[in-house]
């Protein structure tokens, strides 16, 4: 089974393809790789029957009601590459449901685990859900290094692709092939920047305590079941226990120019939260955080001031139409 799951090179400049970003412009990103059957590189965590598989194993619904949540998890561990899957999020009133797609180890090290989210946090109706990334290394937990943003989009109406990728300088989280997050690996970092073996998970569970305005809005199960759906789930990766140096891309893994103007547009107009402007809790910025003019746009919580950055997620915008 590894060998049928395992795809060596992942950032070669092959890898890279052209894709409309919107607005006209054109961006590189990542070459999708074949996606999997659930049964070729996943397995049930937990839920039961509130997991179920649909079109010959290849779409995956991860279901949360009031007895409980679901999730899936790859059947091995990597060391980098490049993952993804189109999700499609619960629809109606959604406040207190996170659905997550993320990488752990924390299975194996429970102190010192490394951990790549995508945190996707329900809503009241008829307001947006948003999506939150941290990033989590060698434990550090009360870190974490979050950030939110508001989707150009309708997460509820179609699948839209999210994807993670990750090699031992950087990473690099996109949504819809338009990077929203890069991470560079860096003295200033240590250890925190993950480094060790981390296993694919998807979940969706109950966030009542936090995920809705600091747990203000809870779960109302007269909703449920929440029900998120997951496909074209890719596993491009190198296995734990291969070689690294087969691992790693050839002529380094820079960020085309293209694709990294398109990056700070979208962060410039749909970030809604930076861990690097958040005062309040880091009244000196972390060491890794390049603070600018820009830090003028967040409150000391390190919210975005703009109403108008907040309202960014209206769905009045074609699909992929970010920038």
């Amino acid at each position: 089974m590894a060998s049928r799951l395992l795809l060596a090179v992942l950032l070669a400049s092959s890898a890279w393809v052209a894709a409309s970003a919107g607005a006209g412009d054109e961006v590189m990103v990542p070459r999708p790789a074949a996606a999997l059957t659930f049964g070729e590189g996943y397995t049930q965590l937990f839920g039961d029957s509130n997991l179920r598989l649909h079109g010959d194993g290849k779409r995956v619904h991860i279901s949360l009601d009031e007895r409980t949540g679901s999730g899936f998890a790859s059947q091995g561990a990597y060391l980098h590459g490049l993952f993804s899957a189109s999700i499609k999020l619960p629809s109606d009133y959604a406040a207190g449901v996170v659905v997550a797609f993320y990488m752990s180890n924390g299975d194996v090290y429970e102190k010192t685990h490394d951990e790549l989210d995508f945190e996707f946090l329900g809503n009241v109706k008829g307001k947006e859900w948003r999506v939150q990334t941290n990033v989590y290394g060698d434990g550090s937990t009360a870190v974490g290094r979050e950030e939110r943003y508001g989707l150009w989009f309708d997460p509820t109406q179609d699948f839209h692709r999210y994807s993670i990728l990750w090699t031992n300088r950087t990473i690099v989280f996109y949504v819809d092939g338009t990077p929203i997050r890069e991470v560079v690996r860096s003295e200033a970092m240590g250890a925190q920047f993950p480094s060790k073996p981390m296993s694919l998970y998807a979940t969706i569970w109950d966030g009542s305590s936090w995920a809705t305005s600091g747990g203000r809005y809870k779960v109302d199960y007269k909703y449920a079941p929440y029900v998120a759906e997951f496909t074209d789930l890719e596993l491009h990766g190198c296995a734990h226990d291969q070689a690294q140096s087969a691992c790693e891309p050839e002529g380094g893994s820079a960020m085309p120019t293209r694709q990294r103007a398109a990056m700070e547009r979208v962060r410039a107009r749909h970030m809604t939260y930076g861990y690097c402007y958040d005062r309040a809790r880091y009244p000196a910025p972390l060491p890794e955080c390049r603070v600018g003019a820009e830090a003028a746009m967040y409150l000391p919580s390190g919210e975005a001031r703009s109403s108008d950055r907040r309202r960014h997620g209206k769905r009045h915008r074609r699909a992929g139409a970010a920038l």
